[in-house]
């Protein structure tokens, strides 16, 4: 997985990423704190079937920051300026965490440039409590209060898979830009209703995974998310977390190449 650096067509800002392979476009979105190499398991199985490109978000990576302040609509249109830069469209897009609620918002504000989306322990109308407390937690890391343990301990079990994963999590989330870090994550406490009401215009083949033990990307926000638009599907995960691409990485991919092999859907009439 070689990383390129590429300059942004309407930002002129840094982006990193890794591409592999030929045929359909697939372009993967990870979340808070991950980087690209995160979707290691699915880059390596996806790229001998498709051309895949896996990028670090704003702040991540190798890639350049927005401004502090940036919210959920900004990283949706960053990633509008990698697709036109890429000249990727119809591409299909899987994004986990943050990564999802980019991929929601680039489908419903871009459709036309999207043939199917996947979103992977993504987060969709927490109720107060649970907002309350994201948001809380985007106060603290702005105040470089960043406590890692505890995302760790709610992302991971304590299987071989799990121990595994969490060690190489623990070392992104440990390298992270912390200005990065804080941009996105207050994004992401923000996020999780911006696009909501405009899922019903996403058309295009809809996957929602998650796990049945993740407590903040609920299988009941998976089911909203695939019932909200118009040809969705949810799955739920038996026995896994918050990073199901890690510790179930061949459950998730298989998932994935059916979801890729699905016919394209036409838009219902609103």
């Amino acid at each position: 997985m070689t990383l390129t650096t590429l300059r942004l067509s309407k930002s002129d800002k840094s982006v990193s990423l890794r591409k592999r392979g030929e045929g359909q476009p697939v372009l993967l979105v990870h979340g808070v704190g991950m980087q690209s190499a995160a979707w290691g398991p699915q880059f390596n199985a996806l790229s001998d079937l498709y051309h895949v490109i896996a990028v670090d978000l704003p702040g991540h990576g190798g890639s350049d920051r927005l401004a502090s302040g940036s919210q959920l609509p900004d990283f949706v249109h960053w990633l509008h300026d990698v697709a036109i830069t890429l000249n990727l469209g119809p591409v299909a897009i899987a994004g986990h965490s943050m990564g999802a609620l980019i991929a929601a918002g680039f489908a419903a504000e871009y459709a036309d440039m999207v043939s199917r989306v996947a979103l992977l322990n993504g987060v969709y109308r927490r109720d107060s409590s649970a907002s309350e407390a994201v948001i809380k937690r985007a106060a603290e890391i702005r105040e470089g209060k960043i406590d890692l343990e505890t995302p760790l301990s709610r992302w991971f079990g304590n299987s071989p898979a799990d121990v595994a994963a969490r060690r190489q999590v623990a070392d992104w989330l440990g390298s992270m830009d912390r200005e990065g870090y804080a941009v996105a994550y207050d994004a992401f406490a923000h996020g999780d209703a911006t696009y909501a009401s405009e899922m019903s215009g996403v058309a295009c083949p809809f996957l929602a995974i998650t796990g049945d033990a993740d407590p903040n990307s609920t299988p009941a926000m998976s089911d909203a998310m695939a019932a909200a638009v118009q040809n969705g599907r949810a799955i739920v995960i038996e026995g896994h977390r918050h990073m199901v691409n890690l510790t179930a990485p061949d459950t998730v991919t298989a998932h994935l190449i059916d979801w890729l092999d699905q016919p394209a859907a036409k838009r219902m009439a609103q």
